[in-house]
């Protein structure tokens, strides 16, 4: 798993032609706060159940608010065969700060 901070995010989607998949997982409350656009909102305890949905083809970047649960649920996902994780370290915390900073917090 590779671990990318806000900004290495930013530039990669910026510069990269492949479009990961942003799998956001908090919780509903959490993502209804705030959320990058274009993500997709799997809590962390419903992904067991939801693995078919996932592509293991496709590269994802696991986020959620600092970086704890991503990084978690990578680490599955890799135990279960995907081998194209980023983890946002920092999570959309680190988001707000360094990327866009008029993202709602909390």
């Amino acid at each position: 798993m590779k671990e990318f901070s806000a900004t290495q995010l930013h530039n990669f989607l910026k510069d990269n032609e492949c479009e990961p998949l942003l799998l956001d997982v908090r919780e509903e409350w959490e993502f209804d706060r705030c959320n990058i656009d274009g993500s997709v909102l799997i809590p962390m305890g419903q992904i067991p159940n939801q693995l078919d949905e996932l592509d293991p083809d496709r590269v994802i970047v696991v986020i959620c608010h600092h970086g704890i649960r991503s990084r978690h649920i990578g680490i599955y996902l890799e135990s279960e065969g995907f081998e194209s994780i980023i983890n946002l370290s920092g999570g959309v915390d680190a988001w707000a700060r360094d990327v866009d900073v008029n993202m709602a917090t909390y």
